[in-house]
């Protein structure tokens, strides 16, 4: 089959690259995914796509592909939603919060899942963490129980696109696996994913798709690319059940100078102390962490609420 008739199209540059469709683009993502193009057609896709950009058509064709092909988890009992944490990015400059975010919504009653791979080089990832608090990487789906957390590696749920997320090491540019891993909820039951952006257009692409499919999200600016809130500020907060917008909050001004009990060093061993003091009770819950917990909380319940019978 080939995608060599997409890149024909998707490859003209900034100005003369046309946009697919979404049963075009899930062919293309579905060929990739399935290891069924050449390493220089996925080159040539890979570099297409970071100059012209995702469109709402492309990303939704993208996740049709990837969920036809992923591995999923199974629904929570009493159509609780699963809480999706994608965590990809990891420390650069301050600690990785992903993980006491996990543990604070488990605290919660939640059920909680994070999903991730290491796509950059030399930064402290939550899986790392997680593994220095005892909780250790699953190899496949399995039931997550109300109050628990669990974490499951990229390849375990779709090879294909771990080996696209892979790419990167080689082209030295971001792929669309990067857009489409941060929007994929695997469960076979209500999810609610949290979602982060870096720049207003992305927040427009990622609004428009929840939208279109129907998803329920919370979408925010977060940390360093990672979902949780940034200790030092409070973000906007915008919540998409069932496709519908909800704006819950504005972004207030303001940065602290400091966080109390937060680390200077952002390595595993430090943060995962952090992550214990906290739940202990030794260490404060960051102001914005805790308004996530309660906007996720509230969302949690009314998902919960639709479910019902």
């Amino acid at each position: 089959m080939g995608i060599s008739h997409y890149i024909k199209e998707i490859g003209r540059g900034a100005r003369g690259a046309k946009a697919l469709d979404r049963a075009q683009a899930a062919d293309l993502f579905g060929q990739v995914l399935d290891g069924q193009v050449s390493d220089l057609e996925l080159g040539a896709f890979c570099v297409a796509m970071r100059i012209k950009g995702e469109t709402l058509e492309e990303m939704c064709g993208f996740l049709d592909a990837v969920q036809a092909r992923i591995a999923a988890f199974p629904a929570c009992a009493g159509g609780q939603p699963l809480i999706v944490l994608p965590c990809y990015n990891g420390a650069r400059k301050l600690p990785v919060l992903t993980p006491l975010l996990a543990l604070l919504l488990a605290r919660e009653g939640l059920p909680v899942l994070l999903h991730g791979m290491r796509t950059e080089a030399r930064r402290v990832l939550a899986s790392e963490v997680l593994e220095a608090l005892d909780i250790q990487t699953l190899q496949a789906p399995k039931s997550i129980a109300p109050g628990s957390v669990a974490h499951i590696a990229t390849a375990a749920l779709l090879p294909g696109l771990a080996r696209l997320l892979a790419v990167r090491e080689a082209i030295g540019l971001r792929t669309p696996g990067h857009s489409v891993v941060k929007l994929i909820a695997p469960c076979a039951g209500p999810a609610l994913l949290l979602a982060s952006y870096t720049h207003p257009e992305y927040f427009e692409l990622l609004g428009a798709t929840f939208a279109t499919r129907g998803m329920h999200a919370l979408l925010s600016r977060g940390l360093e690319g990672e979902v949780a809130a940034d200790p030092r500020r409070t973000p906007r907060y915008d919540a998409f059940i069932a496709g519908r917008h909800q704006l819950l909050q504005e972004q207030q001004p303001g940065t602290a100078a400091e966080v109390p009990g937060l680390p200077a060093e952002i390595d595993v061993a430090s943060t995962a102390a952090y992550t214990r003091r906290v739940l202990a009770g030794q260490a404060p819950v960051p102001a914005p962490l805790q308004q996530q917990v309660e906007h996720i909380v509230r969302l949690a319940r009314q998902i919960t609420a639709q479910a019902q019978p």
